[in-house]
């Protein structure tokens, strides 16, 4: 399998095929990279990121590769992460213009394990406005549109991760599970795609006061 068409494999294919040395981290990371910025201004499901980081990050896992070291299962897979997560360097504001210039000075709880399972986090994913609507608009960012018809919505409030999967301009995502009492189908529906959500608590980003404490499960988008 070429590194092109790694785009559309699961997360542990892409990882086998670095640790196999078929590709690298770095080669994938461009890969993705090159989606977004080609295929991102039509539909603005991606909404931040910081190349810099991700490629210093993907050189060094390369680096443990050839002296045959892996952090874990994803070593040199690249991921984005909802928008709602902070990532150090990158600004969080779950849709509210309230926080606009809220740079988060460290990664959030599920960012720093999957960074520690050799994750290469390059960017954020929109979010409708306070992480409660079947749509993914909010005062900051803007609309995200459905990649099958970007006139239309790919749901929410994980639209800008549904959009993404669809297009193929990253591979795996962290999401954060709907509103309780939300049905959990609308993203599948509006975007065609699966998804998995482990339960866990919530951590890291800006929570709102009146939601503070509730349970918030994160998991992986998948196809």
């Amino acid at each position: 399998m070429g590194t092109r068409a790694l785009h559309h494999a699961s997360a542990l294919q892409i990882a086998a095929a670095i640790r196999d040395g078929e590709t690298s981290a770095a080669e994938m990371l461009e890969v993705f990279i090159d989606r977004t910025e080609r295929l991102n201004p039509a539909i603005n499901a991606v909404i931040a990121t910081d190349h810099a980081a991700a490629r210093e990050a993907a050189a060094g896992l390369d680096q443990l590769n050839r002296r045959g070291y892996r952090l874990g299962p994803f070593h040199g897979v690249p991921m984005t992460v909802k928008e709602s997560y902070n990532v150090t360097g990158l600004q969080t504001t779950w849709g509210d213009t309230d926080y606009i210039g809220n740079i988060a000075t460290a990664d959030a709880v599920v960012v720093e394990r999957i960074k520690r399972q050799g994750a290469v986090v390059f960017g954020k994913t929109n979010v409708p406005l306070n992480l409660t609507d079947w749509q993914s608009y909010n005062g900051v960012y803007g609309s995200t549109g459905n990649p099958w018809n970007p006139e239309r919505t790919p749901g929410g409030s994980s639209g800008g991760s549904a959009a993404a999967d669809g297009a193929g301009v990253r591979l795996r995502h962290r999401r954060l599970h709907p509103q309780p009492g939300t049905l959990l189908r609308c993203l599948r529906a509006q975007a065609d795609l699966g998804h998995r959500a482990p339960a866990r608590p919530w951590q890291g980003g800006v929570e709102p006061a009146e939601r503070r404490g509730r349970l918030r499960p994160a998991g992986p988008f998948r196809r």
